[in-house]
């Protein structure tokens, strides 16, 4: 158990946690949440030993191995595989003891020494090292990575996919306590989804820092909600915490306003009778009870974040017109196409959000359309009057570090040109930029030292004014806290323009998305299916994905043996083993009539039918009580958005928990029906 008590922990001068006392048993699946600046990572920082606490006790079981996403950038020459299979560190320590055994002076015919060497094998077979490797590979793929990937040096991945290697190599590491700060922000989609089934499975105490509302509803069953220097614990994921914290704002607000009726009630009467002698002991006895009256505070809201883009001023139809288009780029070979036969409208007022396994091309579309490349065959016809608003991945890096937000305002209002509609004198520039919370002095402050999330809204304020009527989005979520996601959303859904939206963020393509595109297997499609389709879809990828792992070490295995000469062993006559006999040409095999095959045949299909009868009846009953869940589903979220008693909240979230754990338990079980059948039908 996580124990602390009347913890004060200080940045500064600044008091982050004040007196807060919270218990975390094992096995339990924690959010950390709160805006940004709260004191999530100064925590996580007490957690992992890094920060020590200002006040009160912090215990934690000493026993317990813990894990945590390493935040440096990797530096290495060692395979994708070996830097994450150096995460276990259990079996590393393991190896290293029994290679100091095995190279130390004492003789094998040392009893001792002989069974420290078996103990230490023993040891290491209880530590899994005989499948250390396709584990470490599963991690890999199921982060996003190809099977030709896994023995690249890691200096030679991007930054991003550095991180997820860092990651996997967290995940590797047994542990009883996993700490993880923002692990999705790298991710996209499939991996994100892979990575939710895997964390569902981990058996120990997990404590995660997210900004993704489907993320944690997904993997905790419990919430920490850090706010004006205090630590409160609510049973249950995001969702069941946001009902909480609503019913309990309610309840102090309404408590609040009682009590001010009777403090108003009580300094009346003090007010009234305390210069009459007669009534001056009532008058005193009034204050007192003031005085020792433990007061309610009040509610303060919280400013929300909010924003809108603003009416295009003229809106094309279609905006584009891709016909038989091949997407990808040049290199010095030639050119390398990543999409071929792409031939897509896209009309005004669409709400499109693209999905794809990573590697599929995505990026690629993305780029083609936002003209940073070129289609290398067909044709990408723009509308008449089409204004772009790109927000790339890697906007963020494109930003000036030594610039403040006002001079790239100053300067992107004067690349506009004096046809603009937009104000761009300096005071009106800063007006702007407060309505994207840059207020006072952060109008001058280097965006070098600003957070990522302070960039991604400088990046969307420059979007904003430049009035584009079709908005390109890649990944626009990856450094914003759940309020600023928020407002994205409603920005999004008030646009009058085309939105083709890339995320990760499913709440995000969920609220704002009506059409979904695929980008796989070199072309581009319709998707005909929600986002739970989609998720059942990639976690069938990823089971693939560890069959491909673990063939692949087999293959390893394999060569390595078949290339390692048998060591010569005399072995005596008698148990010289006898050879088996060769086997029979196939012209001395007995001829089975061509009539009785079908005969077998047959049989052999009813055989098979009569078996995966029964499975494929429980499939269809599966597939009809998800279609049920999904709808109740959808009709609990939308009650849930309006106006209701807090009664009737409760009753909504207590169903809607009921009805997404079933969605999950009738997906694992369809997975495991649709595993059956294939297994039949191969051995058939």
């Amino acid at each position: 158990m996580i124990t602390l008590k009347n913890i004060v922990l200080r940045r500064g001068s600044r008091v982050l946690l004040n007196q807060v006392s919270v218990n975390l048993n094992p096995g339990e699946k924690v959010g950390l949440v709160g805006r940004n600046g709260a004191g999530k990572s100064t925590l996580f920082a007490l957690l992992n030993g890094s920060l020590h606490e200002d006040g009160g006790d912090f215990v934690i079981p000493r026993q317990w191995r813990m894990a945590q996403v390493a935040q440096n950038m990797p530096e290495t020459e060692e395979s994708a595989t070996e830097f994450v299979l150096a995460g276990d560190t259990r079996l590393a320590e393991l190896r290293e003891h029994l290679k100091a055994l095995e190279a130390s002076d004492a003789s094998y015919d040392d009893p001792e020494h002989g069974m420290a060497i078996a103990q230490a094998y023993t040891d290491l077979a209880d530590a899994g090292d005989h499948d250390a490797v396709p584990r470490a590979q599963a991690l890999i793929l199921g982060l996003g990575f190809q099977a030709h990937e896994l023995e690249l040096p890691v200096n030679s991945f991007s930054g991003g996919w550095r991180m997820r290697l860092q990651l996997a190599r967290a995940l590797m590491c047994p542990s009883d306590l996993l700490l993880l700060d923002e692990p999705t922000n790298h991710l996209d989609l499939d991996a994100l989804v892979w990575l939710e089934a895997w964390l569902k499975r981990y058996a120990g105490t997990m404590i995660v820092i997210s900004h993704d509302r489907e993320f944690l509803d997904a993997v905790t069953n419990v919430t920490l909600h850090i706010d004006n220097a205090q630590l409160v614990r609510y049973g249950g994921n995001y969702s069941a915490f946001e009902t909480l914290q609503a019913q309990q704002l309610e309840l102090q607000q309404a408590a609040f306003a009682k009590q001010q009726d009777k403090i108003a009630h009580l300094q009346k009467f003090i007010d009234r009778f305390k210069a009459k002698a007669s009534k001056a002991k009532q008058a005193q006895s009034r204050v007192k009870a003031l005085e020792r009256m433990e007061k309610v505070a009040p509610i303060l809201a919280n400013a929300e974040f909010t924003f809108e883009f603003k009416e295009p001023t003229n809106l094309p139809n279609p905006m584009l017109a891709i016909s038989d288009a091949a997407f990808g780029y040049e290199t010095d070979e030639g050119q390398k196409v990543i999409l071929r036969g792409v031939s897509r409208s896209v009309l005004a007022g669409q709400r499109i959000g693209i999905l794809g396994a990573n590697g599929q091309g995505k990026s690629t579309l993305v780029k083609t359309i936002a003209r940073d490349m070129k289609a290398l065959a067909g044709s990408v016809t723009e509308g008449k009057g089409l204004t772009i608003g790109y927000f790339a991945q890697q906007e963020l890096d494109v930003l000036r570090t030594g610039e403040n937000p006002l001079e790239h305002m100053i300067r992107l209002a004067r690349d506009m040109g004096p046809n603009s509609r937009e104000p761009s004198r300096e005071q009106d520039l800063r007006s702007y930029l407060g309505s994207f919370n840059f207020s006072g002095d952060m109008v001058k402050q280097a965006v070098g030292t600003m957070s990522g999330g302070e960039k991604a809204r400088l990046v969307l304020a420059m979007i904003v004014w430049q009035r584009p009527n079709l908005l390109l989005l890649d990944e626009p979520t990856n450094h914003l806290d759940l309020a600023t996601r928020e407002a994205l959303a409603m920005a999004l859904n008030e646009f009058e323009g085309t939105v083709m939206l890339v995320s990760h963020d499913r709440a995000l393509l969920r609220s704002v998305c009506d059409e979904f595109w695929l980008v796989g297997r070199g072309v581009v499609g319709p998707f005909d299916g929600d986002l739970d389709d989609y998720q059942r879809y990639l976690l069938e990828e990823s089971k693939r994905l560890r069959e491909v792992a673990r063939d692949t070490q087999r293959s390893l295995e394999a060569d390595a043996a078949a290339a390692t000469p048998a060591p010569a062993v005399a072995v005596p006559v008698a148990a010289a083993p006898v050879a088996a006999p060769a086997p029979a040409p196939e012209a001395s095999k007995p001829a089975v009539a061509q009539r009785d095959q079908r005969k077998l045949d047959a049989q052999a299909r009813q055989q098979l039918a009569e078996k995966t009868r029964p499975l494929k009846r429980e499939l269809e009953q599966i597939d009809q009580r998800m279609a049920q869940l999904s709808q109740q589903k959808t009709e609990l979220e939308t009650r849930l958005s309006t106006a209701l008693p807090p009664a009737e909240i409760a009753e909504c979230g207590r169903q809607l928990k009921a009805a997404t754990e079933g969605i999950e338990q009738l997906e694992e079980r369809w997975l495991e029906l649709t595993e059956q059948i294939e297994a039949l039908t191969a051995a058939a």
